[in-house]
């Protein structure tokens, strides 16, 4: 363990001191990994579908908020559908102006929430970003790990439905409009995971704000039991053909991901909770105080030996020689 902290604190002392590079340096991983799965999935525009656009746009959203990366992923999705259905760009335009209305409503700083939870699903981890959001965010967050489920489902119905999106005509564009609402409306697969991450996010809130010890550990057991409980529910409702294996793995894999990440930002040592009261003119104060794990690093120390020391040292050691040889001489 202490190892671990000493670890934890030469990161964080290595970021504090070189964050002006490593954040742009972050932004620009973030955005060129967005960027390439778009491609790899949706990528019908050949302009865009190219590692040169994808690293002058990753380039530029290094120095922007990442909020920019969303709008950027969303341009370049859309573009990509505009290549393959004009009616299809419509649609996914209008739905992810609705999506980003929500967002900017209720979550606007939590857009590595809907960056990160298509990445995930991807991975087949996508208990992950519900599990921190609820850890590091707050209630709402689990409305940006809706629109990023939301996304993720749209382009993957995008993706496995594009020989019969593309091309529509006057007279099918209604068709296809409807055609296209109703299978991203109507996927029941979307709208059981957009259920587990919201419930997983609010579970996991509530919990860790609770004043017990490791309410942050059990908070995250029980949102990955919660997450797998709604997962199992859907797929006996709606017969979803779900793979218990991986669900239960990927279940133990994001609760490992999410306990490591709260161990970076925050570890705490319960065996030295202190129970504290005070009190003012109109109040009085129960206060539990928790103590941070911490450990600082060990100091090295560096004895210099000068070029006059080692001469006093030489003579010494000749002096002991030649009284030795005396004694064994006698």
């Amino acid at each position: 363990m202490a190892n671990l902290l000493l670890v934890r604190n030469q990161l964080k002392e290595f970021y504090a001191k070189y964050e002006v590079f490593i954040t742009p340096a972050l932004r620009f991983l973030l955005a060129l990994i967005t960027y390439t799965v778009i491609n790899k999935n949706i990528g019908y525009m050949e302009a865009l579908d190219s590692p040169v656009p994808v690293i002058v746009i990753a380039l530029v959203n290094s120095i922007l908020p990442v909020n920019a990366i969303m709008v950027f992923a969303a341009g370049l999705t859309v573009l990509h559908l505009y290549k393959l259905s004009l009616v299809c760009a419509g649609v996914v335009l209008i739905l992810f102006v609705l999506l980003f209305l929500m967002y900017f409503r209720f979550s606007p700083k939590d857009g590595l929430g809907v960056l990160l939870t298509p990445l995930a699903c991807a991975l087949n981890i996508p208990a992950t970003v519900p599990l921190v959001s609820g850890l590091r965010g707050n209630i709402l967050s689990s409305v940006s790990v809706a629109c990023g489920a939301i996304v993720y489902y749209t382009v993957g119905y995008v993706k496995d439905n594009n020989a019969s999106l593309a091309g529509a005509d006057i007279e099918s564009a209604v068709n296809q409009v409807r055609v296209l609402v109703n299978g991203i409306i109507g996927n029941r697969s979307m709208r059981v995971t957009v259920a587990a991450f919201m419930v997983t996010v609010i579970v996991v809130y509530l919990i860790r704000r609770l004043s017990i010890n490791y309410s942050r550990i059990i908070a995250l057991a029980t949102g990955s039991i919660v997450n797998v409980i709604i997962f199992l529910a859907g797929d006996f409702i709606y017969d979803l053909q779900m793979n218990l294996i991986f669900l239960l793995l990927g279940a133990i894999v994001s609760f490992a991901i999410a306990y490591a990440i709260e161990f970076f930002f925050l570890a705490v040592d319960y065996t030295r909770t202190e129970y504290l009261q005070f009190e003012d003119d109109e109040y009085y104060y129960y206060v539990k105080a928790v103590p941070k794990l911490s450990v600082s690093a060990p100091e090295k120390t560096v004895k210099k030996i000068s070029s006059a020391g080692r001469g006093t040292v030489d003579s010494r050691v000749r002096s002991f020689e030649r009284t030795e040889r005396r004694r064994t001489d006698s």
